[in-house]
């Protein structure tokens, strides 16, 4: 009995020397040795996208200017430690395009280089905060640049689309609107019966320009008689544009009914009292949204006019900063978010004021007139399919020769943007196109009162 019990104790004692040397072969790699051991433990450190890749990192940072649709376009171009990867975006400021140009190829471009394309959100908060004041338009579009090219990079090497990054689809298309003008209201009506046969469900009305400039090219006001400002000062006469805008309204509503949604942009150009007037006036017109009734200068008025009427309001288009949305939107004091994606600083800004207006029951609207490249138009699209408060997506019918210049530019159908589904943002730039269109420096935004008094924008 005692041998027997000795004999099993020898040999549970070799059973525990074997787990012990198998444990120890696990542990340190008898195997394959200590390094093996240790670049295993390393493999569970990193995460599996990142195991075995060196970082992309940006090798030059470069504006690309152009014309092809009549406005100066700005495009920057940021080119990777990849071969043949690259990331295009929109650094658009069209009244003063040339200044931006050497933010992005002086500074953007040495602030750029060498950094990891994969960190969006350090590099926009380091580009931001870099210059020490925050930034103004010129800055921010130069930023903005950045920030699409990164994102048009992201995803094409996560070869998707960009809005499959921000969440996927929740909508099949983007509705638009369209923009109907006319020198009288029979020509705005006529102008608002194409834009339905051609499938759009909600068109922005106006006579003439923006507060019916240009309407009468004989009258010369009293300020050119007078031999004040430059000839080329346009002219608007603020007490017939708030007496005809109603009237406008009327007459489309007779014309077609209430199945129409209408929109209609004031584009700052009266006084705060005199847009709260009118607008009280358009309520029995039922406007999908009225644009911009005031300026940044006059933002105060705002619980003004949501107190005197219920017609919703689009605003936020000469905003510089994200941080000038927050109070009117927790406040909802207006209902639509008119973010220039150019001039706010790119998609991952955008991306925050939209997300913010989630909460608020406030939607998006970005601004996307001519001056907004496809480039920038391909960044909204990506927002807009992606978002869950989208609103309405401003319309731009671009010609033959942008198609040219920017293979992918967006195209309407039924009156809605179609969605891209190529990698990144779906876009991309012909160089030896775009050449053949230079920028120009002349721009039109001085508009006056018969005494020539500047009228704010």
């Amino acid at each position: 009995m005692e041998s027997k019990n000795k004999e099993t104790l020898a040999n549970r004692r070799d059973m525990l020397k074997m787990l012990g040397l198998g444990s120890a072969a696990g542990m340190f790699g008898l195997l394959g040795g200590t390094s093996t051991a240790k670049a295993q433990v390393g493999d569970r450190e990193k995460p599996q996208y990142a195991r075995g890749t060196a970082p992309v990192t940006i090798t030059n940072v470069r504006a690309i200017t152009t014309a092809p649709g009549g406005n100066n376009l700005v495009i920057v171009k940021v080119e990777t430690s990849e071969p043949g990867l690259y990331g295009l975006g929109c650094a658009t400021y069209t009244q003063r395009a040339a200044v931006v140009v050497p933010a992005i190829n002086t500074y953007l471009n040495e602030f750029c280089q060498g950094r990891d394309v994969d960190n969006i959100e350090d590099m926009w908060q380091a580009a931001y905060v870099s210059s020490y004041w925050r930034n103004g338009p010129v800055l921010n579009n130069a930023l903005s640049g950045l920030d699409q090219a990164l994102w048009d990079i992201k995803g094409k090497r996560a070869n998707v689309p960009v809005h499959q990054l921000l969440g996927g689809k929740t909508r099949f298309a983007i509705d638009t609107y369209a923009h109907a003008s006319g020198r009288d209201f029979e020509e705005v009506c006529e102008n608002v019966g194409r834009y339905i046969e051609r499938g759009f469900r909600h068109i922005r009305i106006q006579q003439g320009g923006y507060g019916g400039v240009g309407l009468n090219k004989d009258f010369v006001p009293d300020f050119q008689q007078a031999g004040y400002g430059k000839t080329s000062d346009e002219f608007m006469d603020q007490r017939t544009y708030l007496k005809n805008v109603p009237k406008m309204f009327e007459a489309v509503r007779k014309r077609f009914g209430e199945d129409i949604q209408l929109l209609h942009d004031v584009h700052e150009r009266v006084d705060p009292m005199d847009a709260i007037n009118m607008i009280k006036r358009l309520e029995e017109y039922r406007p999908f949204f009225i644009e911009d009734p005031f300026s940044p200068e006059n933002m105060g008025w705002f619980r003004k006019l949501r107190a005197a009427t219920t017609v919703p309001i689009a605003m936020g288009e000469l905003f510089n900063n994200i941080n000038e949305f927050r109070d009117y939107m927790v406040d909802q004091l207006f209902d639509y978010i008119r973010i220039h994606i150019s001039q706010i600083g790119g998609i991952t800004p955008a991306m925050k004021v939209a997300r913010l207006g989630e909460w608020f029951n406030v939607r998006t609207a970005w601004h996307g007139p001519g001056d907004t490249s496809p480039v920038g138009h391909a960044a909204n699209n990506n927002i807009n399919i992606a978002v869950w408060n989208f609103g309405i997506q401003e319309s731009q019918f671009f010609n033959e020769r942008v198609h040219e210049v920017f293979p992918g530019t967006p195209t309407i159908e039924n009156g809605y943007f179609k969605v891209n589904e190529t990698p990144g943002l779906g876009i991309d730039i012909n160089e030896k196109e775009a050449a053949k269109y230079p920028i120009g420096t002349r721009s039109k935004w001085t508009i006056r009162k018969y005494d020539g008094t500047i009228i704010r924008p």
